[in-house]
């Protein structure tokens, strides 16, 4: 089951990224990030409640949470920062760069992330899988050729280290939330760190952003709720997975990143974006990749 959930979390991810990049379009990047946590939140308002009373009101629902202690609230909180500074450094480098290199550089990240899967949890992949990690470092040394067509250099580019922050940051978020996810509720982690975002950015945006706004444009898009509601489902589906005893991050981590499948239709068809000849077999090679993962995971 935990497979399944990974994957409809990698779907949930991809229109998510395709919803960002559309509500980034000519706009302020910090508005929008404290929006989506806003809605978040809401979402989430009836779990946080129940948390909160401990009366057990969502009891056998989807949204059925647990009241936590200081030490699960402060380990949450901990992954509302990690999560947090990813998004930022992600934000930003979405906003400058084609959803199609930033989609394949998410791809890489299960790369790290089995690293430490390894090294923490005692993790081992079979041979099946370890065909997808590899084909996975090859689609990032493919990706890297084909972008310096349209004038991006890795090593140079200010967006690219963007996202590469965003992604190494998001490998320990993910290992972490393996780890965090062995004694707390899905929902009680998902709600609460959601509040703890929203909290945070409010004070980011007070300071970093109003005294700017009037430099750093901000517009209303029906693609910012979008962003929190494919989110929500996204981490939903795959914090249920990681719940799952069998789950394998370090493959979890992977299936989610083939979210880049989906953003990279999504790039070509709504935002037009070129040399996508050249991606198709990065792009390719990430599909091969997810097939090997599922054919040794599915036992």
């Amino acid at each position: 089951m935990w497979v399944y959930l990974a994957f409809l979390s990698a779907a949930m991810l991809g229109l998510y990224d395709v919803a960002k990049k559309r509500s980034l379009k000519d706009n302020a990047v910090l508005p929008v990030l404290w929006l989506n946590t806003l809605f978040s939140t809401i979402i989430f308002v009836p779990a946080l409640l129940d948390s909160a009373v401990g009366e057990g009101w969502l009891a056998g629902s989807l949204f059925e949470t647990t009241s936590g202690s200081w030490h699960d609230h402060a380990m949450v909180f901990l992954k509302a920062v990690m999560v947090l500074s990813s998004w930022i450094f992600g934000y930003f480098g979405i906003k400058h760069l084609p959803i199609t290199i930033v989609g394949p550089i998410n791809a890489t990240r299960p790369v790290l992330t089995l690293v430490g899967a390894m090294i923490i949890f005692g993790e081992r992949l079979n041979g099946y899988q370890w065909v997808g990690v590899i084909l996975a470092i090859v689609s990032l040394y493919l990706l890297s050729r084909s972008s310096k067509k349209e004038g991006i250099n890795f090593a140079h580019n200010r967006w690219i280290l963007c996202v590469a922050a965003a992604a190494l940051i998001g490998v320990g978020c993910g290992l972490y939330d393996r780890y965090i996810m062995f004694s707390l509720n899905p929902i009680f982690v998902q709600s609460w760190y959601t509040l703890y975002q929203f909290l945070l950015m409010t004070v980011i945006v007070a300071v970093l952003w109003l005294p700017k706004r009037a430099e750093q444009k901000f517009h209303w898009s029906w693609a910012i709720p979008m962003i929190s509601i494919l989110l929500t489902t996204a981490d939903m589906a795959y914090l249920y997975a990681l719940r799952d005893g069998a789950a394998m991050i370090a493959v979890v981590s992977m299936i989610r990143r083939s979210s880049v499948v989906v953003s990279f239709g999504c790039g070509a068809v709504l935002f037009g974006e070129r040399n996508l000849r050249a991606k198709a077999l990065d792009l390719a090679l990430v599909l091969v990749g997810m097939i090997f993962l599922y054919i040794g995971s599915r036992g």
